[in-house]
């Protein structure tokens, strides 16, 4: 029976590719959660998340029912990637890369043991590792303690470095530009995955523009119409555009595994009288919670007070979801700092360096007057003397009430 090689390698199979962020950017993130393994006693960490791996190498992996892995000791650092890849996890590594091949099952956990050492503490996420996994990882390294390096990973994330800032202030503005060919393309007959299609279009060509040697991953667009509103993240579908239709657009540029957002209410055409009140009055919640992303608010004080707005007129019970959250490496599909969210139950102190959305959001069900869901979303950079708005596109039936020119069945 022929053999073959449980480990390949890849390195020198083209050259480097321009980074996302200065080497120093990327060293500053190892040695911080360096400094929480040495005071914790932990020998490695075995991150296998996407956020987690693409925040601390600069790498983003296409899973594929395959396994993948970034381990940080204190000496070094080494993404683990399937060989299906090529040279393009090491490409995109700030680090070394071990590849390992398909014609063993175990040769993931080969990889690992090549690399792990005499590792006796081995950090993973507890909030990723699934109980196959862990069971796998125990038979593998007998002896070894697993203990818990998600939550302090994801407190490290959630304030951003002055280089961060600066890419998600560039990607808020590729959302604005997302914003801009969906207003250009909304109009009566026109279906909804239309709008989506140009405006995704329109944000990865400037995606293409401003980062030249960046991947072309994940941007996408939700544009809903009618009752496909209800829901902040339902799909887009063929529904097309009809005369005095409320409108959701949703532009989400993805750079390097970061994500930003901008959404947006909108009709076409006209809007009701009761439409216009609702919308002008979620408006005002919105900029109220601007107001309140500032150096030492309590995530759940900020979701009180609006709370209140909302109850003061009789809409509490159509909200359905936080009021925003932090941005940095997530997407759709992975990633969540679920620490700072501004919801009732967290307790997240604000501080500057934090990204956060505010995004209020009601739901009038079908048949009321004023039926839909509205909902309007910034990104706001928390600093010292208070925030930084890095969403510049407008809200409100001043200028969003599109007339569109009405499109041919």
């Amino acid at each position: 029976m022929t053999t073959r090689d449980r480990i390949q390698s890849f390195a020198g199979n083209g050259k480097k590719v321009a980074p996302t962020f200065s080497a120093a950017e990327m060293q500053r993130r190892l040695d911080a959660v360096r400094g929480y393994m040495a005071k914790n006693g932990i020998d490695s960490a075995l991150f296998t998340s996407y956020h987690n791996i693409n925040y601390y190498s600069d790498f983003l992996y296409c899973q594929f029912g395959r396994r993948y892995g970034f381990l940080v000791d204190h000496d070094k650092a080494t993404s683990i990637s399937a060989g299906i890849d090529g040279g393009q996890p090491w490409r995109r590594t700030f680090g070394e890369n071990v590849t390992y091949t398909d014609w063993q099952k175990d040769n993931y956990f080969h990889a690992i043991r090549q690399i792990v050492g005499a590792a006796k503490r081995i950090g993973i996420e507890f909030d990723h590792v699934n109980i196959d996994l862990l069971n796998l990882l125990k038979a593998e390294f007998p002896g070894v303690e697993f203990v818990d390096i998600a939550a302090p990973a994801m407190r490290l994330r959630m304030v951003k470095s002055a280089e961060e800032i600066a890419h998600i202030t560039e990607m808020a503005r590729i959302a604005d530009v997302g914003g801009a060919a969906c207003v250009e393309a909304t109009a009566v007959g026109v279906p909804e995955h239309e709008v989506a299609l140009h405006s995704t279009a329109t944000m990865v060509r400037e995606i293409a523009k401003t980062w030249p040697h960046a991947e072309l991953l994940d941007t996408w667009t939700w544009f809903q119409s009618g009752v496909n509103t209800d829901g902040a993240h339902n799909p887009v579908t063929s529904r097309k555009i009809e005369r005095g239709d409320i409108l959701s657009l949703n532009c989400f540029p993805m750079v390097a595994g970061y994500y930003v957002a901008l959404e947006r209410t909108l009709f076409a055409e006209d809007a009701s009288d009761e439409h216009i009140r609702l919308w002008e009055f979620n408006c005002k919640v919105h900029d109220r919670g601007k107001e309140l992303l500032v150096p030492g608010k309590k995530c759940s004080e900020i979701a009180a007070e609006l709370n209140e707005m909302y109850a003061a007129e009789n809409l509490l019970q159509y909200r359905s979801f936080g009021y925003g959250h932090s941005f940095g490496v997530l997407c759709h599909y992975y990633g969540r700092e679920a620490g700072l969210e501004l919801r009732e139950d967290c307790e997240t102190v604000l501080e500057p360096g934090m990204v956060v959305s505010m995004e209020p959001m009601i739901t009038i069900p079908e048949g009321q007057p004023g039926a839909g869901g509205y909902r309007e979303h910034d990104i706001l950079v928390i600093e010292e003397a208070g925030n930084r708005n890095i969403t510049g596109f407008p809200y409100g039936p001043e200028h969003l009430i599109v007339k569109g020119k009405a499109k041919a069945a």
